[in-house]
């Protein structure tokens, strides 16, 4: 029988700041989340809960040191990679598994002098909605063992980039591994999965979609749910579809309380959000508890074809709690690494997870 794993989110952690989330199509980006409010859950049947989108949120700091930034109860960890562009730099660029195109921001491109495409626009889908932005052509992108030859890059407004020079997608990392070590500050794009980073690590089957997304087989309370995983986004999101399939048993509980907040994306749209405690997570032989879902009608979930089965967005607030997270492009796997010790007052395992001897292929 193979050994559980379990790891607990902070109760009720919402974080107020700008961080990039998911491409899609041509591009896309996703998710900040203002501070909620507390509701009453209203019965079941009533039209969706509604809330007064508040103004723009500043961008989180970067600082300089930090590649790989961990989760912590007052802080949502982020992945940042050192990317040359046409040659120049290393500038750093917001790894974001969710998107499957790379973006860069308007001060890089003053800096390397870029022209901007005047013929015409590119549409930009994000968390919320849908925009028109410009972009760059570049003759090389080049990021650890990736290359990407003669590309265009959508530019993206500063604050969504949350200081950094621009975003790197998935486009080109079908044939990659993503190497990210939380505990030793580390991040690396590689054509093959070092040997020590499948040692002491939960091995995970994905799937990849026709975007590039890499996309997990979740279950929630029973419910069966496409779980697409974003180092790009901040909090995990939930679609309509899922909220109503759960929606029976949490109102069931005993003093159960929503609370409403407003979503932020790369695009103006505001779209309000429902924050909700979700019943344990089951991916494989993990458990994680205590994850609080915003769900929504977001536009991303359309724009994958997600709307009308549970899906949800699996962010930084969960991916950033482990010690390592390693993902297999080429071989649609995932693997996550044993709880930083620093964390153990924030996660738990019922085992060392460094003692998992049988896990699932």
């Amino acid at each position: 029988m193979d050994d559980i794993a379990l790891l607990r989110c902070a109760p009720g952690f919402i974080k107020a700041s700008v961080l990039p989330g998911v491409f899609v199509v041509l591009l896309g980006l996703g998710t900040a989340v203002a501070a909620p409010e507390t509701a009453a859950v209203p019965p079941a049947g009533l039209s969706g809960d509604t809330v007064q989108p508040g103004g723009p949120l500043p961008p989180a700091n970067i600082e300089d040191s930090l590649f790989a930034s961990p989760t912590t109860h007052d802080h949502i960890g982020r992945v940042v990679v050192p990317v040359k562009i046409n040659g120049r730099g290393p500038y750093r660029f917001i790894v974001d598994t969710g998107a499957n195109h790379s973006t860069i921001s308007p001060d890089l491109v003053r800096e390397l002098a870029l022209k901007t495409g005047t013929q015409s626009l590119i549409t930009l889908d994000g968390i919320t909605g849908a925009a028109q932005v410009t972009y760059v052509s570049i003759d090389r992108l080049q990021a650890g063992d990736l290359t990407i030859e003669e590309t265009t890059l959508p530019v993206v407004w500063g604050p969504v980039m949350g200081g950094a020079d621009g975003i790197l997608g998935a486009a080109g990392m079908s044939e990659k591994s993503l190497l990210i070590d939380f505990q030793r500050n580390r991040v690396a794009i590689a054509s093959h999965m070092e040997a020590a980073a499948r040692t002491r690590a939960i091995k995970i089957h994905a799937s990849r979609v026709a975007s590039g997304l890499m996309v997990l087989d979740t279950l929630i309370a029973g419910v069966h749910v496409q779980a697409v995983l974003d180092t790009g986004s901040e909090r995990t999101l939930g679609n309509m579809a899922l909220r109503e399939a759960l929606r029976s048993q949490q109102l069931g509980k005993k003093g159960f309380v929503a609370q409403l907040t407003s979503v932020y994306g790369a695009t103006k749209e505001v779209e309000p959000g429902e924050v909700l405690l979700a019943p344990t997570i089951s991916i494989d032989t993990l458990r994680i508890t205590d994850v609080h879902i915003v769900y929504g009608d977001f536009h991303i979930f359309k724009i994958w074809n997600m709307q009308d089965k549970p899906a949800m967005i699996l962010g930084m607030d969960v991916l950033g709690t482990v010690a390592s997270l390693n993902i297999d492009f080429k071989n649609q796997t995932v693997y996550l690494g044993s709880v930083p010790a620093a964390n153990k007052d924030f996660l738990s395992t019922p085992h060392d997870m460094s003692n998992i001897q049988s896990m699932r292929k």
